[in-house]
């Protein structure tokens, strides 16, 4: 699929690209495709910093570091915190607080029995399970093998805050619990969908699009001089927030209708595609 021919023309410099991963950037079968690192590469060389954007935690993009050449900064949580991948600096990290976790736990598990709870901590080297966890998981799921989650009580995974809170059930779909949640009437966080087989909590305000705003802030990067580029309901803020938001076809409609742009599919290098365009 070409891109659209409605696309909003650019009048900034590209200075910064930011990148959701599962779905955009990365193929189907998860890679870095030899037309993407290239295109990557090219970016780095005109001076373009190249930023993952993604709900995995720094485990998951370690494995994709050598492939896609990240060794700078990268937003993770779905813009919980900004970490660089080889110094390990932390530049900013907002959590949810433990009382907001109980109570949204709480009501969430009178609507919906059974749910399982997950948090991510620590920089997103701490990942607590709740009893019961491991055995819905897979190794995609967070890049962690389930077989070393240790589950503990729910009180024990919900008594500290957390980058990330992350909500699953053996039978439930994810969608019908990300409704439930919505419908509660709840405040203090910020709920979304990744793609991913569970429903991600983070802390009030938290999106792609805050984070990505406080990384600009630090590299004296403008919006306007930002190229976003995501498929799934995380990605939404962080389209709309940069100066030219990219969807690719395999996105979801809603991404689709408010991106400045659609690309190819992330099967087609669509992310690549509009870099060799943009990106002298």
């Amino acid at each position: 699929m070409p891109a659209s021919p409605s696309a909003a023309p650019r009048t900034a410099p590209v200075r910064l690209i930011a990148t959701d991963l599962d779905g955009t950037l990365l193929d189907a079968a998860g890679t870095v495709t030899r037309r993407t690192r290239a295109a990557l590469d090219r970016a780095r060389a005109a001076g373009v910093h190249v930023v993952p954007v993604t709900a995995r935690q720094p485990i998951g993009l370690r494995q994709l570091a050598a492939d896609a050449a990240f060794d700078a900064w990268a937003l993770c949580g779905n813009g919980a915190y900004g970490i660089h991948l080889v110094t390990g600096e932390v530049l900013f990290a907002q959590e949810i607080p433990a009382a907001v976790q109980q109570e949204l736990a709480d009501a969430l598990s009178q609507a919906i029995p059974g749910l399982l709870f997950a948090s991510v901590r620590e920089a997103g080297e701490g990942f607590v399970t709740q009893e019961g966890y491991a055995a819905l998981a897979r190794l995609s799921d967070h890049k962690r093998d389930p077989r070393d989650m240790v589950g503990v009580p729910l009180a024990d995974v919900l008594s500290a805050p957390s980058l990330k809170l992350v909500i699953r059930h053996p039978e439930v779909p994810i969608a019908e619990i990300f409704a439930t949640l919505r419908g509660l009437g709840l405040s203090g966080f910020e709920a979304t969908l990744s793609g991913a087989p569970f429903v991600e909590v983070m802390a009030e305000g938290v999106t792609k699009a805050t984070g990505l705003a406080q990384l600009c802030t630090r590299l004296g990067i403008a919006r306007e001089e930002v190229v976003a580029f995501g498929d799934g309901l995380n990605d939404l803020e962080m389209l709309e927030w940069a100066g030219h938001g990219v969807a690719v076809a395999n996105a979801i409609d809603v991404l689709r209708d408010a991106a400045d742009e659609v690309a190819p599919g992330n099967d087609d290098d669509g992310v690549a595609r509009v870099i060799e365009r943009l990106v002298a």
